[in-house]
């Protein structure tokens, strides 16, 4: 009767620790487990090859769990048959080892483990290792029927981890402290990049600040110091036939000095649909050591002009040169009233309101576009949810300056 009792002690702690080793094995930090194991640490080098095949891995620890728990049970009845009889013995058997298993063959083991997963991970990694090898044939049955279930039910192996999932970690770090919300904010644009195309991001052709490869010496100077840009496009008769770009520091070095005219100094733009992500057009600006491109839209006329500072902005954030003056695009005018320039980024100012974005557009003004299916005239008003859009500026082409009103749920209902 006394072995019986150690020995149905010995399996429940055992099941305690195939519990709490699943546990483990399912909820430790991989990156802090690598980082371990890149420093030299024998027990995280085992961790992560026993992890390499999680599913034979998981199969082990579940077939030791069953092993021991239906040999506890085994040993239980006959015990409390010895005890009891054969008519209550098996009864009291059941309630007791359920309420025992649960206890410390489940519920103590596992809140142990997910506590410290890396760490017990790590402390049974050299005992399980042992185990895995021992029901490896036992183990390799199971995975053939797997296998075999697979191909039935035809079920797909999903991506190791989405993009989405990335972004969900990194606001919960965020979230957490781990990061501050510059280092978020990077790791996001970063994760992002390879999702924009260069329609998203670029100057577009109503922006674009160039000179006419006619203009004069006079002329081209005014410019460069109006605008305070380091280069200029130039074009032939129309902005749609941009013919290169003009770099200031030659054209004050030559052109101004009187050593070259200003066609001797035009170099050429990459040509690039509206289409180009802008991670391939950052390599190709590389390769071909310029900063500069210009966007064709179908037609073969100008789309717009990005540089490489649009793209690295993308990434880092908006870059400032003694030559820019910061103008916010959203100015809160008062407590419910905000002012909003029309080539505001969507985006930004959706985000700005906690709203989710229900278009495809890059700016306010193609937004409103949308919505009056015109050019925005002053005046024109658009309500979006409790936002009210009223047009203060505005020309032939666009809107200029828009008042966004946020109105309060009495005057929701009132509306």
């Amino acid at each position: 009767m006394t072995y019986l009792i150690i020995s149905i002690v010995i399996l429940i702690i055992f099941s305690a620790f195939f519990s709490a080793t699943e546990t483990a094995f399912s909820t430790y930090n991989k990156i802090k487990m690598k980082n371990e194991a890149s420093s030299g640490n024998k027990r995280a080098q085992t961790v992560l090859y026993l992890s390499e095949d999680y599913d034979r891995l998981l199969s082990t620890i579940l077939i030791g769990n069953n092993i021991v728990n239906i040999a506890s049970t085994t040993l239980s009845t006959i015990l409390f048959t010895q005890l009891f009889g054969g008519a209550k013995g098996p009864t009291l058997s059941t309630v007791v080892m359920t309420v025992l298993v649960l206890i410390f063959g489940e519920i103590s083991p596992k809140s142990i483990a997910k506590d410290m997963p890396e760490s017990f991970a790590m402390a049974v990694a050299p005992f399980l290792k042992i185990i895995y090898i021992i029901l490896k044939p036992l183990n390799s049955l199971f995975t053939l029927w797997k296998k075999l279930l697979t191909k039935i039910i035809k079920i797909k192996n999903p991506d190791i981890i989405t993009e989405e999932e990335v972004l969900t970690i990194v606001e919960e770090a965020t979230h957490d402290g781990t990061f501050n919300e510059h280092e978020s904010d990077l790791i996001r644009n970063a994760i992002e990049f390879d999702d924009l195309e260069v329609s998203e991001i670029c100057t577009p052709r109503t922006g674009i600040v160039a000179v006419k490869d006619t203009a004069e010496v006079d002329e081209v100077t005014s410019v460069f110091n109006e605008c305070g840009f380091s280069r200029l496009p130039v074009y032939k008769k129309s902005i749609d036939n941009i013919i290169g770009f003009i770099n200031q520091k030659d054209y004050y070095r030559y052109v101004v000095e009187g050593q070259k005219s200003m066609s001797d100094i035009i170099k050429p733009m990459p040509l690039i649909p509206p289409t180009t992500n802008i991670s391939k057009l950052m390599r190709n600006l590389q390769q071909q050591h310029t900063q500069i491109a210009l966007i064709i839209d179908e037609y073969g006329g100008t789309f717009g002009i990005i540089t490489l500072e649009d793209i690295l902005e993308e990434l880092v954030g908006e870059i400032w040169d003694e030559h820019d003056n910061e103008i916010p695009e959203i100015i809160r005018s008062n407590d419910d009233e905000y002012i909003v320039l029309g080539t505001a980024n969507l985006n930004d100012v959706f985000e700005y309101f906690n709203k989710e974005c229900d278009s495809d557009f890059v700016s306010l003004n193609g937004w409103l576009s949308e919505k009056l299916e015109r050019i925005p005239c002053v005046n024109d008003t658009v309500t979006y949810d409790n936002l009210v859009f009223t047009v203060l500026k505005a020309n032939m082409r666009r809107a200029i300056e828009v008042k966004i009103v946020k109105l309060s749920e009495a005057e929701e209902k009132t509306e």
